[in-house]
This record gives structure tokens, C-alpha cells and sequence, in this order.
């Protein structure tokens, strides 16, 4: 009975190292009405078959006061998207329309409201030069973070 245990114990142990080795798949962030995000970095790893990004806006102003998003871009194209994210307008969620450079993007929220995307992990590889980054018009200035992604 004891070396049943002993095994079980084993087996459950092992089952929990290959959940780790999956690599974590979600991205979430936290942002507020300091024009702030929670994670300056946030790691993902290139084995996801999915990645999910959830976003929590923890403020209270309104999404066209204060709103917020996530783009997920390659780091070089970060500052002429979040220019053009401008043009795209809110009708939008500053986002433009089928833009090559868009990985992801979450739809634009207000404070105390959440959203949550998944996206084909197919779309970013191991090393690469990835940025996350609020679209909404002269945030992407403070809120924007270094997407690791781990192999």
C-alpha cells in the first residue's frame, strides 16, 4: 500500500512538471486610469498552440475617456502602428483594419470592465523581438511592455 502511494505521489508529480513544460499561454494585464499597465514584460511561450490575452481595466473613467487596450506587435513596428492605430479611430478600438502588423488586439475597454482574445501561437516565434501596447490615441507612449517569447 505504501509503495502504491509512493507511486501515485510519483506519477503526480511528474503530471505537474509536464503541465509546467507547456509554457504559460495567457497574457493578462492589468491597466488603469494612470495610463499605466501592470507588466512592463510578460513571457509566453512558442509551444502554445492558442495564446489568450485578458485585460482587466482596473480604473473607473469611461472607455472614451480613459480606454484601453492590448496590441501585439514586433517591437520595429511599434510606433508607426500606434500612429496609424490613431487614424483607425474608436469605431475601431484604434486598431487598423487588417494591418499585417497587428499579431492581436483586444477590443478597447473602460474602467472596471474586462476583455479577453485568443490568437493562433503559431504567430509568434522563440526570440523574437515582440511588444505589447495600449493603441488608444497618446497612450502607447507610458503603456507598452516587451513580449518575451520563451521556447
Amino acid at each position: 500500500m505504501k509503495l502504491t502511494r509512493t507511486l501515485f505521489a510519483l506519477a503526480l508529480f511528474g503530471a505537474a512538471g509536464m503541465a509546467h513544460a507547456a509554457g504559460n499561454c495567457t497574457i493578462a494585464l492589468k491597466g488603469d486610469d494612470a495610463m499605466k499597465f501592470d507588466l512592463k514584460e510578460a513571457t509566453v511561450s512558442a509551444s502554445c498552440a492558442t495564446v489568450t490575452i485578458e485585460l482587466v481595466h482596473t480604473g473607473k473613467l469611461p472607455a472614451a475617456a480613459m480606454g484601453h487596450n492590448v496590441v501585439i506587435t514586433k517591437t520595429p513596428d511599434l510606433a508607426a502602428l500606434a500612429r496609424d492605430a490613431i487614424k483607425a479611430g474608436a469605431a475601431n478600438h484604434y486598431v487598423p483594419k487588417d494591418d499585417a502588423r497587428v499579431i492581436a488586439a483586444t477590443h478597447v475597454i473602460g474602467g472596471g470592465e474586462k476583455t479577453k482574445i485568443t490568437f493562433s501561437g503559431k504567430k509568434l516565434a522563440a526570440g523574437g523581438d515582440y511588444s505589447f501596447f495600449c493603441s488608444f490615441p497618446g497612450h502607447s507612449t507610458l503603456m507598452k511592455g516587451k513580449l518575451v517569447v520563451t521556447k
